[in-house]
């Protein structure tokens, strides 16, 4: 007996998903576990494993779809089974204020949401396109097709008085002068500047991702940013010293690592940064837990994988758990557990440069720290009528942070409190 298998919960709250490349074809032998589909959320890239040995009787979905949790993705029949008539697996009914087409005979059209609504943008009726699709089921380039065609239609029929071709030319056997031909299109005139054709590109995948979820946090959270620099000399001082004593290039630390701890412990004496907003009860979770999330510059767009307990790992720990889920983010590598149950982001654009920027929070976070690049720079010391000049490596940061669970004076002590931790390394080594 054939069976339907459907996108399952992909835990996380995650309700929705791109398929990013189907792996098996109709007819295809496939054993449970092996990867039937590859989807992108907008936690990670996954592999959706069969639950089920069989053969592939039918494909419901295409590369580009958006399906939901529910969406038939598969149908698999026993091996040995005879294959029954392809037909399309039931879907969940259409949102409210969209039909669902109808064929010609009264019967719904074989057709992937992402398929209707491209026919709907090219004003194409599905009942009208021929499919070429397994199971008479309509394809992206059906429709395509069909509007390509629908731009040189045959010869009309005459519509509100207009006489079509065929008048025109029995007009011209009885002696009638034939209509004037249209004008030719004229040349640009001299003078007049040429610019290149725009393109479009469609926001798909993990961009789209991206946007709805920035898009959302920006609307929600009102955002107040405090900008501050530090004085990292000494930091920097020890790092290079830590670096020297490890052989191994790889195994050198960076920055980052001594801010996440530095973070960690800033956050302990302000538990109101670690927390969110629940809005539905009206009530601040304060997390007893401190997963920082660490922006990484992926290839296919910005990416937050997360250092669990943070708290409980050495410099050394977080750098080298660093590293692979960074390798694992630029690779497209990164599992939903990899970048979930994040607490506080913090965001380092200091490798690309830049003096300062204002990020945008990590929603349902409270707050996120935002590193530049550090630069050397003249640094006044002492009082009005006695004072010293110095050149210190000055890091700027900032720290954004939603204005409905902390005030303005919070998020400066917060900083305050960051910078006396990163300007004396022994005072991070006691924190923690």
């Amino acid at each position: 007996m054939a069976k339907i298998f459907r996108l399952p919960d992909l835990g996380e709250g995650i309700h929705e998903g791109e398929i990013v490349e189907v792996l098996v074809r109709s007819g295809d032998s496939v054993t449970e576990g092996q990867p039937l589909l590859i989807v992108e959320t907008d936690k990670a890239t996954v592999e959706i494993p069969s639950p089920f040995t069989g053969v592939v009787q039918t494909v419901h979905v295409e590369a580009g779809e958006v399906v939901h949790v529910g969406d038939p993705l598969v149908t698999v029949r026993e091996a040995g089974e005879p294959a029954e008539e392809s037909a399309p697996a039931p879907t969940p009914a259409a949102p409210t204020g969209v039909e669902p087409a109808e064929a010609a005979e009264g019967l719904p059209v074989a057709a992937s949401p992402a398929t209707r609504r491209l026919a709907r943008e090219l004003g194409v009726d599905l009942r009208r396109v021929r499919p070429s699709g397994p199971g008479g089921r309509v394809t992206a380039d059906d429709v395509r097709r069909a509007a390509q065609a629908a731009k040189t239609p045959e010869r009309p029929e005459a519509i509100g008085g207009v006489a079509p071709p065929e008048a025109h030319e029995t007009l011209e056997e009885e002696g009638s002068p034939p209509p004037e031909a249209p004008p030719a299109p004229s040349a640009v005139p001299a003078g007049v500047p040429v610019f290149a054709a725009e393109r479009r590109v469609p926001l798909r995948s993990f961009r789209r991702v991206i946007a709805r979820r920035m898009a959302d946090a920006w609307a929600r959270v009102p955002h107040v940013s405090h900008h501050d620099g530090v004085d990292i000399s000494e930091l920097e001082r020890l790092r290079q010293e830590l670096n020297r004593e490890t052989a191994d290039p790889a195994r050198h630390l960076s920055l980052t690592p001594f801010l996440v701890k530095a973070v960690v412990a800033v956050l302990k004496e302000f538990p109101a940064f670690n927390a969110r907003l629940d809005e539905a009860r009206q009530e601040i979770i304060l997390k007893a837990h401190y997963h920082i999330g660490v922006a990484v510059d992926s290839p296919r767009g910005l990416v937050v994988p997360v250092l669990k307990n943070a708290d409980r790992k050495s410099i050394t720990e977080l750098a080298a758990e660093l590293r692979a889920l960074s390798q694992r983010a630029r690779s497209g590598e990164l599992n939903p557990d990899d970048v979930s149950g994040g607490t506080f982001t913090l965001t380092n654009i200091g490798a690309l440069g830049g003096r300062g920027f204002t990020p945008i929070i990590n929603y349902p976070q409270t707050a996120i720290l935002g590193a530049g690049k550090a630069r050397l720079e003249p640094v006044v010391t002492g009082t009005l009528d006695e004072h010293t000049l110095t050149v210190r490596l000055i890091l700027p940061v900032v720290l954004a942070f939603d204005h409905r669970v902390v005030d303005g004076a919070d998020g400066a002590r917060f900083v305050n409190r960051l910078k006396t931790l990163l300007e004396d390394p022994k005072m991070l080594l006691v924190s923690l």
